[in-house]
This record gives structure tokens, sequence and C-alpha cells, in this order.
């Protein structure tokens, strides 16, 4: 805390009067907070005993009596620690008990803050039991009322609207809401869900109390205003951080001042790592493609494995061989050799058990730098001393490469400097030319971020978001929707009469597409309602109920490659890019099996294209359910085992919709469907869908049972233990027997000595 004064103090801007009010040098002890004692107990245990400037002035602001808060403080200055005090002191409230919903844009980061909530358990209640935390991500159409059980629940901007769309009781008791990484209600994926759901609460629970978290937003008087928030303002960091421009041999900061890096080697990015680990710190690269980033992190680990020591390579192999056992495709081949050498790429095309143990070993300094795309930035914990910000270019389809928002740079920079392990941070950009330096400087580390803008406005976005306030009765006819969207951060941006056009437009779409019927007021038909709990895109409803139509009206003889390519055609699929190499194979695949697919447009036009992409990605879907290797399939398609996973999820998701829009609709493929969603949840042939619902047993090994002779539940609970561990591996045969029910003999005795054996105590 010594450089608290050297450093520009936070404010707060109250939504009422909208003065900047001046941070003085008051230091606020946690003892003295308005706050139950076992709370205060709790963090001054374990070393949290005052607050740093910017959380004062938001306790100032009104934090700890039910104030609307909007906290625009930099990374690392404390903001979740304000969204547990709110959330703490609404859950312990004597008089009335509260429920906190903590919403997050990703999974990782609601698995992160899950687990740090989960911690609190020990805090207890009037009726002596511990504060619980419940976490919800998945399964957008159901309802989640056991969620209810809980005093904190996580969840997606996503899941909370599906919770919304199901009318999920629990929602009417929150009394505090917190949205962390507001800022990216300027997104154009995720901004109008996250919008739409803090509208809706409001009007549900008129007197909850919303805190807005983000380290980096142009215009925060606007969220402010739009919430009736206090609005906290702050530069403050517990850790300085320069931002500069490496150039020549030196990096220029934004002050004016220069640090020297000898340049050991070509590469500048490689001398700016190797001066950070030398120094004792650890580097986030950040570059502008997944090919990139794995080139990068090669390279690094190359240049840097003579610098570390004997310890530390030790404790990097252990993660590498963890890394290899997680899968045998290439790339994580590539993965576990960089990791040896102390570096590490992070990317979506990785699967979710690798991207944790990266983090992890980072987090416990034993890797030295990760190489990563811009997703690591967006709200994950972090931090490292030197940020390297090496592609400030991005690809853009329709403008080519084109330099980043300051937004999106400053998210990055905002990495820089670990709390209680540097001295300081430093974000660097790379420039090659004199008045390259001069451009980044003036457009990136002299430059404010953008205002954020509400991208509540288009009809791709309104066409989900009406239907599902039109089913859930928060709006019943054109005026109580206008006034409806009167509560969102669009109408303070702009007159929400402005939306009545599209408004109109869309509601037209519904009443056609017959979701909606227009009698004296706006009503969701059973089918509406559906498509809403559903959590899809009207229109890809309606693409799905077209296709499902004509399949009958053809009588095709429809397969699982029709119904794959058909929930590919739904706007809510992001279909795979085409590869130069992939239009003649695709087109051969096409006209070999023209007679599966419910349309194909002209080879000449247009819409051909977007046809063969949709293909392209029902494939890999394809391959995927019919047990192809996973390495076949990344290589065949030229993507990621992440990709492979997001991909199914997606599939999952539109195939298990159209089973009940087909069910609904009394179509006859819509038994086909609910089989192939199993299929596409596991990745297997309908024979193994029995053995593989069993937790343990992947695709992989139930076809190796089933190949056996066990063929299903029954038959392997009968088997003996030394039979199914010769198929499956003593350590899995053991766990998977227990689960079932097995009573084969010997299996506890032999638990124990296998569990010796196997070093499971290690």
């Amino acid at each position: 805390m010594k450089d608290l004064k050297a450093i520009k103090k936070g404010g707060f801007i109250s939504a009422e009067r909208l003065y900047k009010a001046q941070d003085d040098d008051k230091i606020i002890k946690i003892k003295d907070l308005d706050m139950p004692n076992v709370v205060k107990d709790s963090y001054i245990n374990s070393g949290i005993t005052e607050l740093y400037p910017p959380q004062a002035s938001a306790v100032e602001a009104g934090l700890l009596s039910g104030k609307n808060i909007v906290a625009a403080i930099p990374t690392a200055s404390g903001k979740t620690l304000l969204a547990e005090f709110a959330m703490l002191k609404s859950v312990l409230d004597k008089n009335k008990p509260g429920k906190a919903l903590y919403i997050v844009p990703l999974r990782a980061l609601a698995s992160e803050k899950y687990e740090r909530f989960r911690t609190f358990e020990i805090i207890k209640k009037e009726n002596g039991r511990g504060i619980s935390t419940g976490i919800a991500t998945g399964d957008f159409d159901a309802s989640g009322d056991w969620l209810g059980q809980f005093d904190i629940i996580v969840a997606t901007s996503e899941k909370a609207d599906s919770l919304l769309r199901n009318k999920t009781r629990w929602l009417e008791e929150i009394t505090v809401i917190i949205a962390d990484e507001i800022h990216l209600i300027d997104s154009p994926d995720r901004g109008p869900t996250l919008e739409i759901v803090i509208a809706k609460l409001r009007q549900i629970n008129p007197d909850m109390q919303i805190i807005a978290l983000s380290a980096t937003i142009g215009n925060a008087d606007e969220i402010a205003k739009w919430l009736n928030a206090s609005l906290v303002v702050s530069d403050w960091r517990p850790i300085i951080l320069k931002e500069g421009v490496f150039f020549g041999s030196a990096i220029n900061f934004g002050d004016r001042s220069q640090r020297e890096v000898r340049e050991k080697f070509r590469d500048a990015t490689i001398s700016l790592l190797a001066d950070t680990v030398v120094e004792g710190g650890q580097c986030l690269i950040f570059e502008s493609s997944r090919k990139n980033s794995e080139g990068m992190a090669a390279r690094a680990g190359t240049s840097i494995s003579s610098l570390l020591t004997g310890v530390t390579k030790e404790k990097l192999s252990l993660i590498a061989a963890e890394v290899r056992e997680t899968s045998e495709v290439d790339t994580t081949r590539k993965l576990a050799l960089c990791i040896e050498n102390g570096s590490a790429f992070h990317h979506a095309g990785l699967i979710s058990e690798q991207r944790k143990l990266i983090e992890d070993g980072f987090r416990n300094g034993i890797i030295k730098v990760i190489s990563a795309t811009p997703t690591l930035a967006a709200g994950l914990n972090l931090p490292a001393r030197r940020v390297i910000i090496k592609g400030y270019r991005r690809y853009d389809a329709n403008f080519g490469l084109t330099p980043i928002p300051v937004l999106e740079y400053k998210q990055m920079a905002g990495r820089a400097g670990r709390p209680r392990l540097d001295p300081y941070g430093e974000s660097v950009l790379i420039a090659k030319t004199y008045d390259e330096l001069e451009e980044l400087m003036q457009h990136y580390v002299l430059a404010s971020v953008e205002k954020i803008w509400s991208k509540l406005g288009s009809e791709n976005a309104l066409r989900t978001h009406i239907l599902s306030t039109i089913a859930t009765g928060f709006a019943q006819n054109m005026d109580e929707l206008l006034a409806f969207m009167g509560g969102t951060f669009y109408s303070t941006q702009q007159e929400p009469w402005s939306l009545k056009a599209v408004i109109e437009k869309v509601i037209a779409f519904l009443v056609e597409k017959k979701f909606v019927v227009e009698n004296h007021g706006l009503f969701a038909t059973r089918l509406g309602e559906l498509v809403s709990r559903l959590y899809i895109d009207p229109m890809s409803a309606s693409i799905i109920l077209e296709g499902m139509e004509k399949i009958e009206e053809k009588g095709m003889l429809y397969n699982e490659l029709t119904l794959l390519h058909l929930a590919c055609k739904a706007p809510d699929m992001r279909n795979l890019y085409l590869r130069s190499n992939d239009y003649e194979w695709l087109s051969d695949f096409v006209m070999e099996h023209s007679s599966e697919f419910v349309q194909i447009p002209p080879q000449f036009k247009t819409d051909y294209e977007w046809f063969l992409s949709e293909v392209k990605t029902a494939c890999v879907m394809l391959d995927w359910i019919n047990e192809v290797k996973e390495e076949e399939i990344v290589n065949k398609f030229g993507i990621g085992e992440g990709d492979i996973r997001a991909l199914s999820e997606t599939s999952l998701w539109l195939v298990h919709s159209m089973a009940e829009l087909g069910k609904d609709r009394k179509r006859s493929c819509a038994g086909k469907a609910e089989e192939l969603a199993q299929r596409v949840e596991y990745g297997a042939a309908p024979e193994l869908l029995d053995l593989i619902q069993i937790r343990g047993i992947g695709r992989v090994r139930a076809r190796k049972l089933y190949t056996a002779g066990i063929r299903d539940m029954e038959t392997l609970r009968a088997a003996d233990l030394n039979t199914v561990s010769r198929i499956i591996g003593t350590k899995t045969a053991v766990k998977v027997l227990r689960q079932i029910g097995s009573t084969a003999e010997g299996t506890e005795k032999q638990t124990k000595e296998e569990q010796r054996r196997l070093g499971d105590f290690r």
C-alpha cells in the first residue's frame, strides 16, 4: 500500500448529480465497515485489512447501503471485492436475507468465480448453514428451479436469459445482481442478451441492487445513468502500469521515459520475453491468430529453456505429461513440447482440460510465458509482469487486416502486473519504424477508450428477445413493448421510438411464422412459447420447421446428414470457414449425397458458398458421431479439438430443439432427431448409447467394451472385475463398476491394492 498516494486516486459520480468527487487520503479499514462481524473477520483472517482507494470510494458511494454502483476501475484494483461485499451484506441481512446473481460473459470466468465464492461456505448464516454457491452455464431449456437453494448463483448472461424464459421462480427473490465485464454490452453477440437480462430483472425486482463492473468504459456515465447508479471512476492500481512501444533497443513509455532492453535475439518479442524471465517475471504475448500463437510459443520455449532451473523443469515435465494424457492429436504433442520448455499457447482450438492445465501452471509461476489469442484477455484472471501485444491488427472478412479498438488494447494491457508479486507491470507494443512508433503511441498508449454502444437495434438481436419478452408476459402490446425497451441501455443512448420500425418488422415475421398472434394485443402461441424456452433464434426455428415439413412433402429417405445439415442452416450455428482446398471435395461430396439434402442452391449463386460452409460443418459432426478419431477430424477439416467440442455443443442444442419442435408438430423425423441428439452429445454410434452414459466411459472405452462383448449396462454390471480391467484399465474399471452398483467379487480389496500400485496417493 506504500505507493497509494503516488498514483491517481479514484472518485465517484452520483447518477443524480453527476459530479466528480475527489478522493481524499483517508484509508478505510475492513474492521470499520458496516458489515457483519463474521464477514469482516473472514477478510481480515485472509490478510485483507484495508480497502484500496477505489473500493473506499464505492463504499462512500453507497455500496453497503443498497445503492446501485458502476465501477470503472482498472484490472487488479479490487472490482470483485466490491461485488462480494454487496452479495454478502444482502445474503446475511437479518431482516430480509437476500439472494445474489453474478452474471459473467464466459463459462471459464463463471468457473473461476464459482470456485472463489465457494470459499464463503465457512461464513455461517443465522440458521447455522454456510453461504452456498451454485453455478449454471448450460442446458438452455431447463427451468433451473433447483438453483433456488443457493445464496449466490453464478451464471453466463445466456443462461440467465434462459432462466427468465423458463420462468424460474427464484429469480423474483434476487436482491443483488452483479454484471461483470459490463463493457461487453458493446458486443454484437453477447451485448443485447446482457442488456435484456438486466432490463427484465429490474422489472421483476425494482428494489434490487445492481453492481456493474468493468476496467474499460469510455462512457461509463451513460451506463450509470441507465442503471440509476453512482459511478466510481479511478485510474488507481495497486501496481504501477507503464504502457509503451518497443523500437530499436528501448521501450518508449507514454510518460516519455525509456527503458533499454538488450536485443539478445533477432525477434524483438523474444528479447523482451527473455529480459522478463531473467528478472523473475512472466509474460503474456497476444498474437492475432492461432497459428501465430503456436509458432510464437514454440520459438519462445526454445529461447528461454536454458534460463530455467532444474526444479522448474521437473514441474514443467509433470504438466506436459498431464497435457499429453488429455488427447492424442498433434496439437497436444506440440503444446506438451512447448510446456517442457516453459512456454504454452492458449486459444479456442484447445479443449478445456488443456486450457485449465495451462492457466493453473501459469498462475503457479511454473509456465513462464503464454502466447495467446485475444480471447484470454476477456475476463480471465491471468496477470503477468509484462504483456506484449504483438498483433494489433485483426483479419476482417470485409476489410482485411484492421487495427484493433483501443478498448481491446486496454483490456490486454490491463493484464500487466501481478499483485503482491511484481514491482510494476509493463505493456509493450512493437514498432518496426519510427513512424509506426509515433502512430502506436498516439492511437493506443495515449488514447482514450471508445464509447460503448447498445447493439440492440438490429433485427437479428431483436427477433429472439421480442419473442421472449412477449412469451414471458413482459409486454403484451406495442405500447408495452416500447415501454419495456425504455428500460434498456439502448433507450439511454437513443429514443426507444427509433426502434418502432424494426420492432414492427420483427413482429410481422413472428406472426407470419405462427410464433405470435396479433389479436387486441400480442400473445405467443404454444409453438412460440416452445421456441422461446428452447432458446433458439426464431429464424432458426423457422428454418428447422420448414426443413422437416419439406422432408415429409418430398417423401425423402432422410438420414443423419440430412438432419445435421438442417441444424447447420440455422443462424445459431457458427459454420466453419472454407479453405481453398475445401471447394473441390465438398462439391464432390454434395453430388455424391445430393438426395440427402433438403435443398441444394444453384452452383453459381452466392448462396452456394454458404451452403458448402454448412455442409463442411455438418461433415465434422457426421465424422464425430461415426466415431472417427479426433486426430483425423482435426487434420481433415483444419480445426482444433476445442472446435469439435464447441460444434458438438451447438449441434446438440439445435438437434435437441429439432426433436422438441418435431414432437410438437408431430413430424416423422422427431424420433430420429432425438436419437441423433444423444449421438452428438457423446460422439458415438447408436449401439454405444447405453454404455457411454456411464461417467468415466467415453466413446473410445465404450467401443472397446462393445467389441469385447460387453454391450449394455446390465452385462457390464454382471462382468468380472478382471475382465473389465483388461479392457479399460483397472483404475477406471473399479470406478465404473462401483458407480453402477456392481457386486463384482473382490472389488474393494482390489481397489486398495490397485490404488497403491498405481500411485493414487502421490
